[in-house]
């Protein structure tokens, strides 16, 4: 049955895609997944048979398949693993016992890591520079630490053009059609931008020094294939600037509030500043944490000029939702943010000042101090806060003019 149901799909005159789709994963290491993922894999044909990457443990059955529709995979020669990271590697001692190859290839950390991982001794460390002869083409290999691991990189084969850009370029998206081209374009957009947020927000630096140097690298790149989402064959602008834009997170006029609340208090407050930055002329995005979860939030906070961050205390403490999306948006380090904190108490009041405190970590500049009430909050109190969005909003216009 798996024999006759999975088949290699072309990608250019000597590439074959022979990934999986997986359409039911919804949290990927606490990143919400909500239309899947794939695992791209990549089979190329030259006088050498080479494979690129393998995908999640579970799909092998299906990438040998794809493989098999194509060539018997005793015929492969060569494997390359870009990323160590099991959604690309956990096959990888399957694959490398069904085609018994001449020599795999990684990075240097990357052979140490599937050595830690999978106890897979030989594996041969590349460099960038560093290039390996298919016969009538040749993959070679740029170093990518820290996009997003320490042993990331990528490949290019120069015959067909392709780059093997394992985690740079691509977005969780389990779609029926390979192309980006073939897919809606604002789908695209928004799994791209969510992606860059929650993967790579925190080595924003150095994506944008790879997409300084991708022209000096002298590749004449016409298909980019991740390991996940969509290819590119056409427009490949459009997904390199989704790409520098997001990494340059330059103010715009939109804001974030998100929210906890037990009684309806905090929210009643974070309704009134919605409402404040909305009429200084801000695009915003009103999210209560009971219904958004944190990789949705730091999707917005990578959006937004504002992020406005409400809860009640509870036990001497922020409110536990917000404690967590705070320690995981921390993490990511977004940059050129105002911060906004607020929020409701009963007794101890720390919550409001323990956000504040941690929108100060994060470096997120704080032109307006915290604001708490007690118990629930008066009409006076709703008009305080409207005009708080309205001071931060023209804050934030006149930086974005």
């Amino acid at each position: 049955m798996i024999e006759s149901s999975y088949s290699a799909v072309p990608v250019s005159p000597n590439v074959w895609w022979v990934g999986a789709r997986d359409w039911n994963v919804r949290n990927f290491h606490g990143y919400e997944t909500n239309r899947g993922s794939s695992y791209n894999a990549f089979l190329v044909i030259d006088d050498k048979v080479i494979v690129i990457d393998a995908v999640k443990a579970p799909f092998m059955p299906e990438m040998l398949a794809r493989i098999r529709s194509v060539i018997d995979p005793g015929k492969v020669d060569y494997i390359i693993s870009n990323h160590a990271e099991p959604d690309h590697s956990g096959g990888l001692p399957e694959l490398i016992a069904a085609t018994s190859p001449e020599k795999v290839f990684a990075s240097g950390t990357g052979a140490k890591t599937l050595a830690a991982y999978y106890d897979l001794a030989g594996i041969t460390p590349v460099k960038t520079g560093d290039s390996v002869s298919l016969g009538q083409g040749t993959v070679s290999f740029v170093d990518t630490k820290m996009l997003h691991w320490p042993d990331s990189m990528v490949s290019f084969y120069d015959r067909d053009k392709v780059l093997f850009s394992q985690d740079a370029f691509g977005m969780h998206l389990a779609a029926s059609r390979l192309w980006a081209d073939e897919c809606d374009p604002a789908i695209l957009d928004y799994e791209a931008r969510k992606y860059i947020a929650n993967i790579l927000n925190l080595q924003a630096d150095r994506l944008i020094s790879l997409l300084d140097a991708l022209p000096g690298l002298d590749l004449d790149i016409k298909i980019i294939a991740p390991d996940h989402g969509p290819l590119w064959r056409r427009d490949l602008d459009k997904i390199i600037g989704i790409y520098r834009s997001a990494a340059e997170q330059k103010p715009c006029r939109r804001a974030l509030v998100a929210y906890s609340t037990m009684w309806h208090a905090t929210e009643k407050l974070a309704r009134a500043l919605t409402e404040g930055l909305v009429s200084a002329g801000i695009e915003v995005e009103l999210r209560d944490l009971d219904v958004n979860d944190r990789s949705a939030v730091m999707t917005e906070v990578a959006r937004s000029g504002i992020v406005a961050f409400g809860a009640p205390t509870m036990n001497n403490q922020m409110f536990p939702k917000m404690a967590d999306v705070l320690t995981y948006v921390k993490g990511l380090r977004p940059k050129n943010k105002i911060g906004f904190a607020f929020g409701s108490y009963g007794w101890s009041g720390e919550g409001g000042k323990q956000i504040a405190s941690e929108l100060e970590a994060m470096g997120a500049e704080q032109p307006e101090a915290a604001f708490q009430v007690k118990y629930m909050p008066s009409e006076e109190d709703l008009l305080k806060i409207k005009e708080i969005g309205q001071k931060l909003g023209a804050v934030l216009a006149g930086r974005c003019e």
